[in-house]
């Protein structure tokens, strides 16, 4: 049992500070990304050097309650940096150095991929982060050395891209993590800049949001507003016109990755330490 019993509010909301949550494995690489599918099953993203650590599974599957229940994806995947669950219930892995987002079955079965591994540029140059709109539509991130974002259609055919190196509105230094809100707009964690930038589901401008340092991940909220997490550290609510609502610090060195799962529990992903850290809603 941990000395002390921790809490944080976002907005109306109390947590209860849980860490380290999860079967998470020790040595088998960094949880850099969660994710969590409609039945509440939990899939961690563990970040390996594939030149010099030794093989492991690249996703491993916890059961709501903790229990790991399944890993896979260690012979496919180079350098996992985030992942998505899509709303069918595939999970969707960047991977990163490979140039390439893999698309496995829930139990890890390989079922396509979305760029030609291995060759930069074709169409991505080290990816971040992958993300749906509600009618399918896939959306990337493509961050360390290409600063767009890409569009493919549900069945992966290219629809078009936007963004270039800068700091103006639509160019981006490190696209590191996109959102779709349920209205179509696309949110995008420009961390080098500092902000959140929103468009519309072609790429047109709309708004900056500042008041995060380096955000590193975002991830839709109850009622159409974005969770933000930051290198402050901390974790942001944010309403769906951008005004902060809240915020609070539930890790030690920032969130790499979130998901809030169907029961309103939050999951961040840390890499320095190696942990999940889950908030679970309380009275109060």
């Amino acid at each position: 049992m941990p000395r002390h019993q921790l809490f944080v509010r976002l907005g109306e909301t109390r947590y209860r500070v849980e860490r380290p949550w999860g079967e998470v494995p020790k040595g088998q690489g960094v949880p850099s990304d969660v994710a969590c599918d409609a039945e509440g099953r939990v899939y961690v993203q563990l970040r390996q050097d594939p030149m010099a650590d030794p093989e492991a599974p690249a996703v491993v599957v916890l059961a709501p309650d903790g229990r790991r229940i399944d890993a896979w994806g260690g012979a496919e995947v180079a350098d996992g940096h985030m992942l998505s669950v899509h709303p069918d219930g595939r999970v969707f892995v960047v991977d990163r150095d490979a140039q390439e987002i893999i698309v496995f079955s829930r139990d890890g079965k390989r079922l396509g991929g979305i760029g030609r591994r291995h060759c930069p540029g074709e169409p991505f140059n080290a990816p971040c982060d992958v993300a749906f709109a509600s009618d399918g539509t896939i959306y990337v991130a493509d961050g360390y050395a290409a600063s767009v974002v890409h569009r493919f259609s549900a069945q992966g055919t290219p629809m078009g891209r936007w963004g270039r190196e800068g700091s103006g509105p639509g160019e981006f230094t490190t696209p590191h993590s996109v959102w779709v809100l349920p209205d179509g707009r696309v949110t995008v964690a420009d961390r080098e800049n500092n902000r959140v930038q929103v468009f519309t589901a072609d790429g047109m401008w709309l708004a900056d949001w500042r008041g995060n340092h380096k955000p590193m991940s975002v991830h839709g909220a109850p009622g159409g507003g974005l969770y933000v997490t930051d290198q402050v550290p901390q974790l942001s609510l944010l309403a769906p016109d951008g005004t902060i609502v809240g915020r609070c610090r539930p890790v030690l060195n920032g969130a790499h990755g979130m998901w809030r799962a169907p029961d309103g529990r939050i999951f961040l992903s840390e890499q320095n330490p190696s942990r999940l850290t889950c908030l679970v809603p309380v009275e109060g």
